[in-house]
């Protein structure tokens, strides 16, 4: 396993889906696990264990409302930690988003957007992070780097023929 994903909530799925298809797409192994900072905390610190214990190279961890499952997992090791604010409750994303990116001097979350694009971003800057040692990940980032681009020019040229 090369990234750990911890979601907070079975409803955060949506994002969890858009963040297997991502790292699947670049043959990223991964394991994605339910488990909620406040709720099930021992088996959050398990999970961190485990990933270390299997040599992971990354952690993703998504969760909305107070959003605390990154930081919790960021002190648990010195593994990066990516955190997707997750859309959730009535203030539709923003408390998890202050939450993810808020964290205090010496345990860094890197945090990316919120929801869907969230997942996809916070897999590709795993693979980013996995590319550093990887040459087949850099090579794959490079082609999904060219395809976006190609997607962009044949949308331009549709609507300008």
């Amino acid at each position: 396993m090369e990234v750990l994903v911890i979601l907070g909530s079975k409803s955060d799925m949506e994002t969890g889906d858009e963040i297997i298809k991502t790292l699947t797409s670049f043959d990223v192994s991964y394991e994605i696990h339910i488990a909620s900072a406040h709720r099930t905390p021992e088996k959050v610190k398990s999970l961190i264990k485990m990933a270390e214990k299997k040599h992971a190279s990354v952690v993703i961890a998504g969760a909305g409302m107070s959003a605390h499952l990154a930081g919790v997992a960021a002190a648990e090791t010195l593994l990066p930690v990516i955190g997707i604010p997750l859309v959730s409750g009535p203030l539709n994303g923003i408390d998890a988003l202050y939450s993810t990116v808020n964290m205090p001097a010496g345990v860094p979350v890197a945090t990316v957007s919120l929801g869907k694009a969230g997942g996809k971003n916070a897999s590709l800057l795993a693979v980013r992070i996995l590319a550093i040692t990887n040459k087949d990940y850099r090579k794959k980032l490079k082609k999904h780097r060219t395809a976006m681009a190609k997607t962009i020019e044949k949308a331009d040229l549709e609507i300008n023929s």
